[in-house]
């Protein structure tokens, strides 16, 4: 039985994020304390704040196989330790991962409820969109808006769009839904970049051909770049998909602040994308990802915020190249 949430906009939050410990890496428990110091600041901008549950681990194991999971919980349990290079579990990782993937699951239940929420952001940490149905890596180790799209499908959704708008590419959501029709699947990244995936040409595979919607964009791109994409491939194709339910992959370090990207925008960029997805009149829910300088982080989720719910009508800009390189590639079937 799913819990009842509140209606409106919900803030879903655990202090468990603050747990997973990761020394001196970008993806530091600070991240948490920047976001909700500068929602502090502007009375939370009317969010209900909730505390987000753990996981249930079988919400886990529809996406991850039980062989990772347990990888994830006995490196944590055991005192930590380094799965890549990059990835870094402490003590503390085991149940903050699972508040993570549990938050956006609850997310989820309180959209799809009759009545129930319209918008709804998730902000929690490790972020997700990394890790592969068996592995661990780029900080992440439990996919949380995969989770969290498995979980609205189970609950009787029929059709999930999940735009990435992280400056890397949702390797690991990708796959997840790689031959799926179900998921319809947007990733706005630069390339070259880590981990390398995403080409514009990767569509998908199986019954799934099609369905995955790989926009990579060069370094130094800015918001007419990203809106551009919005606007005039993922937002048409969302409409021809009509789905049921829209989940946002949040990372920020397309932030031209931010200290492992290369790409331009602004905190404002983020509200104008977030306005764009608010436009197709389905619910909501936006998922954490990354974004590494703090005070670029911050603001830009209070834009992110305030995009989806005031109400504004989302800018409009011109076709960029990119756009129309895109077009070559999906137009054809999304009608672009």
């Amino acid at each position: 039985m799913a819990a009842h949430y509140g209606t409106g906009v919900l803030y879903f939050r655990h202090d468990s994020s603050l747990e997973h410990e990761t020394g001196a890496h970008p993806e530091r428990p600070a991240r948490i304390p920047a976001i909700e110091r500068a929602l502090e600041a502007r009375d939370w901008l009317g969010w209900e704040r909730v505390e987000a549950p753990a996981a249930e681990i079988e919400r886990i194991t529809a996406v991850h196989s039980e062989r990772h999971v347990a990888a994830v919980r006995e490196m944590s349990e055991g005192g930590g330790g380094w799965f890549d290079p990059d990835t870094y579990a402490s003590p503390g990782t085991w149940r903050a991962a699972l508040h993570a993937a549990g938050g956006a699951c609850a997310m989820v239940e309180a959209l799809l409820a009759q009545g129930g929420a319209e918008v709804a952001f998730c902000g929690m940490r490790p972020p997700g969109h990394h890790a592969e149905p068996a592995t661990a890596m780029g900080f992440c180790f439990f996919n949380n808006v995969a989770v969290a799209a498995r979980h609205a499908l189970a609950l009787g959704a029929k059709r999930v769009l999940i735009l990435d708008w992280d400056v890397h590419h949702g390797n690991g959501t990708n796959a997840a839904f790689h031959d799926s029709r179900e998921v319809l699947f947007a990733s706005i990244h630069q390339s070259p970049l880590y981990p390398g995936t995403g080409s514009l040409g990767d569509v998908g595979s199986g019954e799934g051909e099609g369905y995955s919607l790989n926009l990579p964009v060069p370094p130094g791109s800015g918001e007419e770049t990203f809106v551009a994409l919005v606007e005039h491939v993922v937002v048409p194709a969302a409409r021809r998909f009509e789905p049921d339910l829209v989940l946002v992959s949040a990372g920020y370090d397309a932030h031209r602040a931010d200290p492992l990207a290369n790409c331009e925008l602004e905190a404002e960029s983020y509200a104008h994308m977030a306005r764009w997805v608010r436009s197709l009149g389905v619910p909501v829910g936006v998922v954490l990802e990354g974004g590494y300088d703090l005070d670029a982080l911050a603001a830009s989720v209070v834009a992110t915020l305030e995009g989806l719910t005031d109400g504004k009508a989302p800018r409009s800009v011109e076709p960029t190249y990119v756009v129309e390189r895109a077009r070559e590639v999906h137009g054809k079937r999304w009608a672009l």
